[in-house]
């Protein structure tokens, strides 16, 4: 409340009694039983509206009188009644949508978000939001899911689709050719060695030593190894060896393209081939690549990190990018159109969802005053305006006391 109107207020108060008081001697001329008549009604309407005034707050002089205290009495009453005005009047759904949907937030927004686009503080600001992102990435939640859409995918059927795509390149590019001259050259080498001879004699009189045979065939098989020491016969064998593949390696050898036909045969009907269909199925269910996915992950965000960190990820491709898809927004009144209807339909779910929390904080906000501090604060804003309600009861009850001391006079 204001001081300097409630000690006018006193004051006028002060006057009327003192002026009453004053003019008692004089109540035998006419000057005085007017002047007494008009501080009388004067004290009288003062004193009254002091009582009006005061009851709305506390009980005057602490006596409890009824129908005093109205405001602290009526505390929650009052308290609802301005929650359900401001939710319900002041601050209704409706007003504030009307409002909002009258402010086109898209064309506010735009050459704001333009003009500060190119800013270190938004450079910066989104590097930091970039990383956080990246930094706050649940790998461990990651990693199954990754996990469960790979071993999804890769089914029999997906995988024979992905074998059968690579084997017409492998063909197409005569791969299976070279796979198989590269073969037969490393098994060239093998069988060319001294000591692999030598392994090819052994190899070949232990076989013999082991054959089962009768009459002329066991004569004849004595007579060879009595003829032939084991040099001889791994130098016999290591030669037929090295005959055949010196021959596989002829482009025109009828072997070798019988031996590539077939392979080629087996690798196109290979999506027919149920038993590795089988086969992919159980080792993609028996895989877990849990461990192995979480590892590239920590790997990938460390990288990613690092790359943002540098600071060439956001001049290079971030800013080049925001820059192209405001000019693409600006300059298109349809995409403008559908985001501002867009922003304005979630303002107002927002607004359907959040809008009693304004009523509850108010009402929160009331509720921890306590009754002075709550007089208090009503006071100190409408308080000035009753307390001109004491002054002008005073100031009219004088006036009307001396109309009214006339009429008595006057009859």
């Amino acid at each position: 409340m204001s001081n300097k109107s409630k000690h006018l207020a006193g004051i006028s108060l002060a006057i009327m009694g003192t002026g009453f008081a004053a003019t008692i001697p004089f109540q035998g001329t006419i000057a005085g039983e007017f002047l007494q008549g008009g501080f009388e009604a004067g004290l009288v309407g003062g004193l009254a509206d002091w009582f009006a005034v005061t009851a709305l707050f506390r009980h005057p002089f602490g006596v409890p009188i009824p129908h005093t205290a109205l405001l602290p009495k009526n505390r929650n009453r009052m308290i609802r009644a301005l929650v359900n005005t401001i939710e319900n009047d002041w601050l209704s759904k409706e007003s504030i949508q009307t409002k909002l949907a009258q402010i086109n937030l898209t064309e506010k927004l735009l050459p704001i978000l333009e003009k500060e686009l190119h800013s270190d503080s938004f450079k910066k600001t989104m590097k930091s939001l970039i990383m956080q992102m990246i930094e706050s990435a649940d790998l461990e939640k990651i990693a199954p899911l990754i996990k469960n859409q790979l071993k999804g995918y890769l089914t029999s059927n997906e995988v024979m689709k992905l074998l059968q795509a690579l084997i017409h390149q492998v063909l197409e590019r005569k791969y299976d050719e070279k796979c198989f001259d590269y073969l037969l050259l490393k098994t060239e080498e093998w069988a060319s060695r001294r000591d692999q001879r030598e392994e090819f004699g052994r190899f070949a009189m232990r076989a013999m030593d082991h054959v089962e045979a009768d009459g002329f065939l066991q004569f004849a098989l004595k007579s060879f190894q009595n003829i032939v020491n084991e040099e001889k016969l791994g130098k016999i064998l290591q030669d037929i060896i090295l005959n055949v593949i010196r021959g596989l390696r002829r482009p025109d050898s009828e072997n070798r393209q019988a031996i590539l036909d077939h392979i080629r045969k087996e690798l196109l009907n290979i999506q027919e081939n149920q038993a590795l269909a089988v086969e992919i199925d159980r080792v993609v269910s028996e895989w877990d690549p849990s461990g192995k996915l979480l590892t590239i992950l920590k790997k990938t965000q460390i990288k990613a990190l690092n790359y943002i960190e540098e600071g060439s990820f956001i001049e290079d491709h971030l800013m080049p990018f925001a820059a192209r898809l405001l000019e693409n927004i600006s300059g298109d009144k349809e995409k403008t159109d559908a985001i501002e209807n867009k922003v304005q339909e979630q303002i107002t779910l927002f607004i359907e969802k959040n809008h009693s929390k304004i009523g509850k904080l108010v009402e929160e906000n009331l509720n921890k005053l306590d009754d002075e501090k709550l007089i208090d604060m009503i006071e100190n804003n409408v308080g000035k305006d009753l307390q001109w309600i004491r002054v002008n009861g005073a100031v009219c009850g004088f006036f009307i006391g001396i109309v009214l001391t006339g009429l008595k006079m006057l009859f």
